[in-house]
């Protein structure tokens, strides 16, 4: 069986030869000198003739173009927190590492549907600082996660 690159290779071979054997045929006048009705639907294609190519050096530049700016370099910012849940209580210990206040927000969704969903009121975590969160459900927890916001 034939590979499907040499379908289309064959393919694509025999339009070109239909093409060749279908031009002079568009091109064919009668003998009293007019040009044979073209229906409107019909178009004719014509080979281009190519025209060598030719550079012309004074317009390449003498030097490489502008390279845009890189990007800025991401700003570290956020307090490292780790989060615990034990049963149906959740315990985020957050400790900021960077030079600006982070306002941090613990939030706790329970897996039961009548069990309430909980998020904590922010909470300002200046520089070098530590803290706890913790929240908890009346049945199981299905996930925690911690919020960083700016001042």
């Amino acid at each position: 069986m034939r590979a499907r690159r040499s379908r289309a290779v064959s393919l694509l071979v025999t339009s070109v030869v239909l093409t060749g054997f279908l031009l002079p045929a568009a091109d064919a006048q009668p003998e009293g000198g007019e040009a044979l009705p073209v229906p409107e639907a019909v178009a004719v294609v014509r080979p281009a003739v190519a025209e060598p190519a030719a550079v012309d050096l004074d317009e390449i530049p003498a030097e490489p173009p502008v390279r845009p700016r890189p990007p800025a370099e991401r700003e570290l910012y956020g307090a490292d927190c780790e989060t615990v849940i034990e049963g149906s209580q959740v315990t985020a210990t957050c400790q900021n590492g960077y030079p600006e206040t982070d306002f941090l927000r613990l939030h706790v969704e329970c897996d039961r549907w009548w069990d309430v969903d909980a998020d904590s009121a922010p909470v300002a975590l200046e520089p070098a600082g530590r803290t706890e969160l913790t929240s908890r459900c009346w049945k199981e927890v299905r996930s925690a996660w911690v919020t960083h916001r700016r001042p």
